[in-house]
């Protein structure tokens, strides 16, 4: 193998391997709510509503990174962490509105899992929006797959 081809392969499994990660990310982030989410629907409906639309984005969002290169799938998974972290620390904080039982309580398991994955995911995102950037894998011709060819994500 020459010296362009190993570098594109190296392209082709950095990229493979930060798409798996984010979306065990996203599948993270939909998993620890969901498991949140059970007394949510009691205690302040509003809030469950609200886990099961981050649960739908993280899905959907999932799903479009294993299918797609697409530069604004990393946008959006930065931006949902992003937004499930400042929940958290608002409902920390000040509290939310008929919800401020858990302000001071930064310690549950779920919400330090959750920071965690959140905080991971918002770093992966800003690393995997930057670098889809580059153009380094625009036009390169896949070895053993005649006419197929990598697209620049827009």
């Amino acid at each position: 193998m020459n010296n362009e081809t190993n570098t594109h392969i190296e392209h082709l499994a950095r990229d493979f391997v930060t798409r798996a990660v984010g979306v065990i990310g996203l599948a993270g982030i939909a998993l620890i709510h969901l498991l949140d989410s059970l007394s949510k629907f009691s205690e302040t409906p509003y809030v469950a509503w609200l886990y099961v639309a981050l649960m739908a984005s993280s899905v959907a969002v999932a799903g479009g990174l294993v299918h797609s290169r697409d530069r604004r799938l990393w946008l959006a998974a930065g931006l949902l962490a992003a937004s499930a972290i400042a929940g958290y620390v608002v409902s920390r904080t000040t509290g939310l509105p008929n919800a401020t039982g858990d302000v001071g309580n930064w310690g549950e398991p779920l919400g330090v899992a959750s920071l965690f994955v959140e905080g991971t995911l918002v770093a992966l995102s800003a690393y995997a929006y930057r670098a889809t950037a580059k153009p380094a894998l625009a036009g390169v011709a896949l070895r053993g797959i005649p006419g197929r060819r990598l697209q620049a994500a827009a």
